[in-house]
């Protein structure tokens, strides 16, 4: 069974009250995809990510525009993308074979990124995360070898097989858990 966890900050309505914006963890990632898109558009962009109008999808703008500070900390999702992509691009000049990116969202890295084309990328996330985005990207071709794996990784015997799995494919595996953390629970 797919755990969906929902956190409420102060002043944002909780699932419970009348806002149903986010329905679940899965509605994240296009409010991600919202600021990526947004980011894309400005003439100095810190990057450019052309899918991630599409993959937001106008439940990603919706989100962004109806909760109460939707908009707020734009700078803190840029940051975090930027970031993360220097992160990865090191990473891969240093010698990683695979990349594993772990909840991996509505990220469009194997496709916007400059990437060696006999890199492994691993996205694992949600089944319906995973499907949204395989059809939003079905007619994309990615600059790596790309894998998408349905998984909930709160499923601890399948994230051990899925890890020891993926330890044998690689010799110099970086792991990437961009929005996993915020979602576990002290267990």
């Amino acid at each position: 069974m797919t755990k969906h966890l929902i956190y409420a900050t102060a002043g944002v309505p909780t699932m419970n009250e009348q806002n149903l914006t986010v329905r679940g963890i899965s509605d994240t990632a296009r409010w991600v995809a919202y600021f990526r898109a947004q980011e894309t558009q400005r003439p100095d962009a810190l990057f450019r990510d052309p899918y991630a109008e599409r993959l937001a999808g106008e439940h990603g703008f919706q989100i962004a525009n109806t909760l109460p500070d939707g908009n707020k900390h734009e700078w803190a999702w840029v940051a975090r993308t930027y970031l993360f992509d220097q992160f990865l691009s090191r990473a891969i000049q240093d010698g990683a074979d695979l990349v594993v990116n772990l909840a991996a969202g509505l990220d469009a890295r194997p496709y916007r990124m400059n990437l060696p084309a006999t890199l492994e990328w691993v996205e694992v996330d949600l089944p319906d995360i995973v499907s949204y985005k395989e059809e939003i990207l079905k007619d994309e071709a990615p600059r790596c070898r790309l894998e998408r794996i349905s998984l909930d990784l709160s499923d601890l015997l399948g994230r051990r097989k899925l890890f020891a799995e993926l330890d044998t494919r690689a010799t110099k595996v970086v792991v990437a858990s961009e929005g996993l953390p915020i979602y576990f629970t002290a267990e």
